[in-house]
């Protein structure tokens, strides 16, 4: 078994297990053959031991060398380039130990921040999904315009009634495993989480749903495994 953190847009990996370095419990080896990875923080700075963005310092061989219809390159430096110049940014949250593993905390444009601190979704799935009855979830963190809190909303998979009694379980659970911060302000129960077609779950494109864009605009039907699960978010809107 070899667990690994990559993309199908490199139709590869950047980090996974190596048999010449020792395992260690948690995290991700070293990086893979041929990739530069590394952990940046907002300023370009490679940092260790603290969560940054995952970026890759010198092309890899299976990197794309655009995207098509994209005259200029627009596109696509936007997507990976624009934050770092010259410098991929994938927009995963990873930490970067002493000895060169990894640790992957989620999507850095999906990460919820709440009150100044940063949650990384990847850790509340890890502590809701281990509960009995949770079969799967999706976390959003809906911002306040005029500068509160907002709103974090837990969404649950549940074969159970999501009553108060089940709903004050999870909350205790996030605030005993990760910290009041983490506790959501509203649990919903919906029939299924929509994924991409590679198993990724569309936290972006609910977030912009509940958001008020139509799912039509933010998923494309056959991009998904279920598109009749991303109608039901829409159904949920405010």
């Amino acid at each position: 078994m070899n667990s690994m953190s990559g993309g199908t847009d490199i139709c590869s990996a950047f980090v996974a297990g190596n048999p010449w370095v020792p395992p260690r419990r948690g995290e991700l080896t070293a990086p893979c053959l041929g990739a530069d990875v590394t952990a940046f923080d907002a300023a370009g700075r490679e940092i260790v031991g603290e969560v940054g963005e995952l970026v890759v310092r010198r092309p890899m061989p299976s990197m794309p060398a655009g995207f098509w219809n994209d005259p200029g390159h627009q596109r696509y430096r936007a997507a990976y380039f624009d934050t770092y110049p010259g410098i991929w940014r994938h927009g995963d949250w990873v930490t970067m130990t002493a000895e060169r593993g990894f640790v992957i905390s989620g999507r850095s444009d999906a990460t919820l921040n709440r009150g100044g601190v940063r949650l990384g979704t990847a850790e509340l799935y890890s502590v809701v999904e281990e509960l009995p009855d949770v079969d799967d979830s999706l976390v959003v963190h809906l911002e306040d315009t005029d500068g509160g809190p907002g709103e974090l909303v837990l969404f649950v998979v549940t074969p159970a009634i999501l009553d108060d009694g089940f709903q004050q379980r999870i909350r205790r659970a996030l605030r005993e495993q990760l910290s009041p911060r983490h506790v959501p302000d509203r649990i919903e129960a919906v029939p299924a989480i929509p994924r991409t077609l590679t198993g990724k779950k569309l936290e972006t494109p609910i977030k912009q749903i509940l958001r008020g864009r139509p799912a039509a605009e933010v998923v494309s039907a056959d991009a998904v495994s279920d598109y009749c699960a991303v109608e039901a978010f829409a159904r949920l809107r405010p």
